[in-house]
């Protein structure tokens, strides 16, 4: 790609419109991730309330807010990054956007299991048009020294998803119940949707419309995708790590609201206020420091980056556990403590390991490689980590009572440990990667082929 010059002494001016622009793309898909997260969020938190009225087990909350969604959510996002690696971003963004905003509001309709999940599913095939896509955007605007930052900052979305979603959800569940918060917090992205298509800048259609685009890449069929990315040993352990450490993740974080209401048994409204503000700040700090981190002091050195994040990815392990051990959570209020400084180890990590990725694979596979990335990581994790807390709970009960849940959480914590080795190996081998994709790189950009 040709590099634009500045204007003859306006060196400053271009610069910060140039910030401008791009700081306006990251606004416009940091809102858009906040709402495209905060329904699941919504969901556990009102699980008991859901079990009551349709008559749930604990296992059908779990496939509910696993597989059903998770199914749908990882397989499709598959063919929308196909989709984004060629075609309009915007576009895929906007639709997708409205789509899963009012399937959201329709899970206030469901009048028993089978409707609840059949929504899910179609929350799900929307949902799955966000992230992907985003990324790509965001590697096509900035460079690989400026990644960690931009895509921490994206990643905050994750974190302000958590806030709207305990603490409006939380409070609009107890005042109006369960169906009207699932409509209150669904309608709002379809203004979202329509803010994207005619804001949010798309690079293609630009070079497009001014006829500087250059030749255009030939882009890879499905089988060569697979190929290359399976080929990087650095790639497939940090595949790994992000399914592994997303299982346990999510079976965790989807049962914690039901934890803290079955063990202290905490009303939704003052839990939602604790879980925005321990998942809220404690995710907001977490990703804002290991981008920050990474891009002060390991811009370049993506190897210093995946070490540093074996570290904080065992201590969120230690973390974790001690949230749910009876011995160092004789209230909630350490429980909540615990709670946060997992919070802020578990998503320092988020930020630096997907820019690494999109630094370490070709430009026309970047929305591709977020995409498997999701499918393996929401297929088990999101998938199976609800259901297997949920059934291992059920298991449970006999000899645990109302404190199974606990139990089964604390069975799931050493997991983290594993998600932080293969991180640690993904160190090894990511220097020499990234060296030879950089060169690959500067070839397809003075060579580009048909």
């Amino acid at each position: 790609m040709p590099v634009r010059a500045a204007p003859p002494g306006g060196d400053r001016k271009f610069g910060m419109k140039e910030n401008s622009h791009k700081n306006y793309l990251l606004i416009i898909l940091l809102v858009i991730l906040t709402f495209n997260y905060v329904d699941r969020i919504a969901l556990g938190l009102v699980a008991e309330n859901l079990k009551t009225d349709l008559g749930l087990s604990d296992t059908q909350l779990g496939f509910l807010s696993g597989i059903a969604f998770a199914l749908f959510y990882s397989v499709m996002g598959i063919p929308i990054a196909r989709w984004a690696d060629r075609g309009d971003r915007v576009t895929i963004i906007s639709v997708t956007t409205a789509l899963w905003s009012a399937a959201v509001a329709l899970c206030g309709m469901a009048g028993s299991f089978l409707q609840l999940m059949l929504i899910r599913v179609v929350v799900g095939v929307g949902e799955a048009g966000c992230v992907p896509p985003a990324h790509s955007l965001i590697a096509d605007y900035f460079e690989r020294g400026d990644r960690p930052r931009a895509v921490s900052l994206y990643m905050q979305g994750i974190s302000l998803s958590l806030v709207i979603g305990y603490f409006a959800a939380g409070w609009l569940n107890q005042f109006y119940g369960w169906r009207a918060m699932f409509v209150m917090i669904g309608l709002p992205g379809l203004a979202l949707a329509a803010w994207s298509w005619f804001g949010l800048p798309e690079p293609r259609r630009a070079r497009a419309r001014t006829g500087t685009a250059a030749e255009p890449l030939s882009h890879p069929d499905f089988k060569e995708v697979c190929a290359t990315l399976w080929a990087s040993p650095t790639f497939r352990h940090l595949l790994i790590s992000y399914s592994v450490t997303a299982f346990f993740c999510y079976g965790t974080l989807q049962w914690t609201p039901v934890f803290f209401v079955r063990s202290f048994g905490m009303k939704t409204g003052e839990l939602g206020t604790w879980l925005a503000v321990i998942y809220g700040l404690g995710s907001l700090l977490g990703t804002y420091w290991g981008g920050e981190w990474a891009f002060r002091h390991a811009a370049h050195d993506e190897r210093l980056q995946l070490k540093a994040m074996t570290i904080v990815s065992y201590a969120s392990g230690i973390f974790a556990a001690f949230t749910y051990l009876t011995l160092f959570s004789p209230n909630y209020y350490w429980a909540f403590a615990w709670l946060g400084l997992y919070t802020v180890a578990n998503t320092m990590v988020n930020g630096p390991l997907l820019a690494v990725i999109q630094t370490l694979v070709p430009e026309r596979m970047r929305a591709m490689s977020i995409a498997f990335i999701y499918l393996f990581a929401n297929l088990i994790g999101m998938g199976l980590g609800p259901w297997a807390a949920g059934a291992l709970s059920d298991a449970l009960r006999p000899w645990g009572g109302e404190e199974s849940l606990r139990y089964a959480m604390l069975v799931l914590c050493p997991g983290f440990l594993w998600g932080a080795w293969h991180l640690w190996a993904g160190s090894k081998t990511v220097t020499r990667e990234v060296e030879a994709a950089s060169i690959v790189a500067g070839r397809e950009a003075t060579f580009p082929t048909t």
